[in-house]
């Protein structure tokens, strides 16, 4: 594995790709919020992590007082690694859970791209049959959450896949997030990450999502896309082996570092 810092500003693209409602700097790091809607939005992201727990305890309890204002609980997201190490030291010191390790895997610009996925529909924004066949699956909350969700989509230039079963129903959804390169504009070619691959319980193992997962890498692909992310749980076995057959590998994991739970945030 290879730290993300490692790689092209990756964190910083994962942090674009799924932008909060809400962020503010502080001391290094950035405290996002989207009225509870996924961990990823409403999470620390410790951008500098920081070594000195004599500079840490500060700011994990100006972290503490900017969620509890929010009635939101107090979560990292957390790379594994010797940059993080520090911080998970304290934050153990703290007795912070440990929850959904998720692994990002990569696929650089010199696998060969597959052909484009028959039937996919792509479009630039999410319809609403995307929106209810993802939501469906991954989203959990009312009609304000949902409404949270699409913002937090629609904050990226994205591309949207979606495939129909043999009977014109919305079978799978994926999204290929494309955000502007660090510095750079959008349409400037760099990373894309791969979002909200979903598929309608009763039609899996049909090779949907290798259909939508084809479509959006040849749609990058396309687009003078060097490199592609996604993000999967690392119980998710069957997922794991989808994306190692399309090329993908393992770079970095990260998991959530929670300060006891007062509700379940939606998705992951």
């Amino acid at each position: 594995m290879t730290e993300p810092a490692e790689l092209p500003d990756l964190e910083a693209l994962m942090d674009a790709a799924w932008p909060a409602a809400e962020r503010e700097e502080s001391g290094g790091w950035v405290l996002r919020a989207a009225s509870g809607v996924t961990q990823r939005a409403n999470s620390v992201w410790p951008r500098n992590p920081g070594e000195d727990p004599h500079r840490q305890l500060p700011a994990l309890r100006e972290a503490r007082l900017w969620y509890r204002s929010r009635r939101l609980p107090l979560i990292f997201q957390m790379f594994e690694g010797p940059r993080h190490a520090g911080l998970h030291a304290v934050l153990d010191e703290e007795g912070f859970t440990r929850q959904s390790e998720t692994l990002v895997l990569v696929r650089d610009g010199g696998t060969e791209s597959p052909e484009p996925g028959s039937g996919v529909e792509l479009s630039a924004e999410p319809t609403a049959e995307w929106m209810r066949l993802w939501w469906s699956v991954d989203g959990r909350g009312d009609e304000a959450a949902l409404d949270a969700a699409r913002e937090i989509l629609e904050g990226c230039p994205s591309l949207y896949a979606l495939l129909r079963d043999d009977d014109g129903v919305p079978a799978a959804v994926g999204r290929l997030a494309v955000p502007p390169p660090p510095g750079g504009a959008v349409g400037a070619g760099g990373w894309a990450g791969l979002y909200c691959m979903a598929t309608r319980p009763d039609a899996r193992r049909r090779g949907y999502a290798a259909r939508i997962l084809r479509a959006l890498l040849a749609a990058g692909a396309s687009r003078g896309v060097e490199g592609c992310w996604l993000l999967v749980m690392a119980s998710n076995a069957g997922a794991r082996d989808l994306y190692a057959r399309a090329g993908f590998r393992e770079a970095c994991r990260y998991l959530y570092r929670q300060e006891r739970p007062k509700r379940h945030l939606t998705g992951c």
